[in-house]
């Protein structure tokens, strides 16, 4: 199992469009993936799971991956995160 903080820092938060990146991304990955934010933990391979967590700019969430290829799947989804999920 491996984990890291980041800061979510897309202007709407994680909305539909952001989420929707995350989700596909997570799911090229076998490990299981998920996020902790504030008090809710849920699973990033689930969209409806995800919008749930109400993520706004500005949260630190923590991905916490495990499985298989957990390093690569948490590399790429922190550098995704960072890097806003395909938008500005």
């Amino acid at each position: 199992m491996v984990s890291r903080k980041v800061t979510v820092n897309n202007k709407l938060g994680l909305h539909a469009r952001p989420a929707g990146t995350l989700v596909n991304l997570a799911k090229k990955y076998k490990s299981e993936v998920k996020m902790t934010a504030g008090a809710k933990n849920v699973n990033v391979k689930s969209i409806m799971s995800l919008l749930s967590a109400a993520v706004q700019c500005g949260t630190e969430v923590e991905f916490i991956c495990s499985g298989e290829d957990e390093n690569e799947a948490l590399q790429d989804i922190v550098t995704s995160v960072e890097a806003g999920l395909g938008e500005e």
